[in-house]
């Protein structure tokens, strides 16, 4: 039962992260960062949120480390907005997950315009 409890928190501070995230006044906070993941302790004391820039990995770590030094400011915001009890302590890590997504999608479009036959939408006749 606690780990619904902690999944249903978890969702609850991601959706509110999205909206504090655009408040953030920092300029190193990229206004194209995601939120991949979110995990949060059991006891609820700490809560790592991994993000990434669609800029790529350089503007991730600037995002990350611009959130770090707001991490005061998201953590009163969170403690207002969702009436926890006990408001977690947040850990920004970056994550090159969509870089590397729009890494492998380029690769992808590269080698169908190298092979048009992959590109073939007819069913094969057997």
């Amino acid at each position: 039962m606690a780990s619904i409890k902690i999944s249903r928190i978890s969702e609850d501070i991601k959706k509110e992260l999205v909206e504090i995230f655009r408040e953030v006044k920092d300029p190193r906070v990229s206004s194209m960062l995601s939120i991949i993941k979110v995990d949060l302790s059991n006891d609820l004391s700490h809560c790592k949120v991994y993000v990434s820039a669609v800029e790529g990995e350089e503007q991730t770590i600037r995002s990350a480390e611009g959130l770090r030094s707001a991490k005061g400011y998201i953590r009163r915001e969170i403690s207002a907005r969702l009436h926890l009890r006990k408001t977690p302590e947040f850990h920004f890590i970056p994550d090159d997950s969509i870089a590397y997504s729009a890494n492998i999608n380029r690769i992808l479009v590269e080698e169908s315009k190298a092979h048009p036959e992959w590109n073939n939408d007819e069913p094969d006749e057997e």
